[in-house]
């Protein structure tokens, strides 16, 4: 992997950047913003956190995303190019560790809805490891943030680029308690399964679709 400072972005970045007239103001964003490890800041930043977006890809290139949530310093700061995190028994579909397991690459989004209103993304490369050879290696690790589970494993992440999330669009969302679950929600599994093959009415009707006069590519309005 060429130094960041030296190729930042990628192919398809620049490409489009000189196409849209951009490069000077992204060059100016690389230089400023990008960095090849964590800042003190952004380590304290990401200790705070509670919750995560994870991207991922199989050896394809077909993405999957998620969300990951614990307190406070669920994802460890093991040093400025190091992050790890646990994860429990799930779903047993294992999406994002059976594409680290093809391809390494993983991207990590940060955001702070509450208070400063600002994210973090981190980009690196991912590798699994089982809880007792992580705890070996990183014995200062947490030890009961979810009470009552163990990790299946940790992913363990070396950082190769972290950088801004501006706070011009992210919404400010107050923390409360969780409501009781509505008695007419579904169950997870069912949420969005069709009606009709659960054998129960809709839960809610599907708006129709409305025009808003934007031209398709095709010619007709969407």
């Amino acid at each position: 992997m060429n130094d960041i400072h030296e190729s930042p972005g990628s192919v398809g970045e620049r490409r489009l950047q000189q196409l849209l007239g951009t490069a000077e103001q992204a060059g100016d964003f690389y230089d400023r913003q990008v960095q090849p490890h964590l800042t003190g800041r952004m380590a304290g930043f990401v200790a705070r956190q509670t919750m995560m977006f994870l991207s991922t890809a199989d050896a394809g290139g077909a993405c999957d995303i998620t969300f990951r949530a614990g307190p406070p310093g669920f994802v460890t700061v093991l040093d400025d190019r190091t992050l790890t995190y646990p994860e429990y028994r799930g779903n047993g579909v294992l999406a994002s560790a059976g594409n680290i397991t093809e391809n390494p690459h993983v991207g990590l989004l940060f955001v702070d809805f509450t208070h400063d209103h600002v994210g973090l993304h981190v980009n690196g490369t991912a590798r699994l490891r089982t809880d007792e050879e992580q705890r070996r290696a990183c014995p200062g690790l947490p030890v009961d943030s979810a009470p009552g589970r163990r990790p299946e494993f940790w992913v363990h992440i070396t950082v190769e680029e972290a950088y801004v999330h501006c706070s011009k669009h992210i919404p400010h969302l107050e923390p409360a308690p969780r409501p009781r679950q509505r008695a007419d929600r579904p169950r997870d599994g069912e949420y969005f399964v069709a009606p009709e093959r659960l054998g129960v009415p809709a839960h809610e009707p599907v708006p129709p679709a409305r025009s808003s006069g934007v031209p398709h590519p095709g010619g007709t309005p969407v």
